[in-house]
């Protein structure tokens, strides 16, 4: 009776100790998943509060979109229709990788018909996530349609009258540039560059180039 009582009382005793640990991995568990993730380190945003941008400008062209694309769609081909100096300095011309000298800019995209672009990051220069993209759409078997699309940051600007001097300066400089686009496309010739310096704003090229993200 005493082994029967004894042997009872060690199966409790275990029953008791499994029940004690059980409950223990249970608590710990929950508690763990009531845990609230630890979120990202502010410190760790090179922006903190962005607001971005954007501004897409369209032309209409008497061309293929085909043709239109191998007038004026090159990456270097910006030097003509923006008149300014263009050469390839990294990559290869036309893929993905390639850098151009007006702004560093970078190849990130591409397709039959159209290509994107961004600005390296600057020593000492605050960072917009300047980004461009020009594409030949078709319309008809004769006419096509140019697209330019500029995003980027423009929180680190002043104030909001600095940031709409900024977005219409942009607008105007690309407006023109899709005109030199049609103009060359069309088969005509681009009549002289304005004087360069003075009255520019920003930089003459995408993103403010030749001086990068501005």
């Amino acid at each position: 009776m005493c082994v029967h009582t004894m042997e009872e009382f060690m199966r409790n005793q275990l029953s008791k100790t499994l029940g004690a640990c059980a409950l223990a991995v249970c608590v710990a568990g929950i508690a763990n998943a009531q845990a609230p993730a630890t979120p990202p380190a502010a410190q760790d945003i090179v922006v903190a509060n962005p607001t971005y941008v954007a501004i897409t400008m369209e032309l209409t062209v008497d061309r293929p979109a085909a043709d239109v694309w191998k007038r004026v769609g090159k990456y270097c081909d910006i030097g003509e229709w923006l008149r300014v100096q263009c050469t390839i300095t990294a990559g290869k011309d036309g893929e993905v990788g390639a850098v151009r000298s007006i702004g560093n800019e970078v190849l990130v995209g591409k397709t039959e018909l159209s290509y994107t672009y961004t600005q390296p990051v600057r020593a000492g220069r605050p960072y917009i996530l300047y980004h461009g993209t020009l594409e030949a759409k078709p319309l008809t078997a004769t006419t096509s349609k140019l697209v330019y699309t500029l995003m980027w940051d423009n929180s680190t600007l002043a104030d909001d009258a600095a940031r709409e001097r900024d977005k219409a300066q942009r607008n105007a400089q690309f407006t023109q540039a899709l005109q030199n686009m049609k103009i060359l496309a069309e088969g005509g010739t681009l009549p002289p560059a304005p004087p360069r310096g003075g009255g520019r704003g920003q930089g003459g090229a995408p993103g403010g180039a030749p001086r990068g993200n501005q």
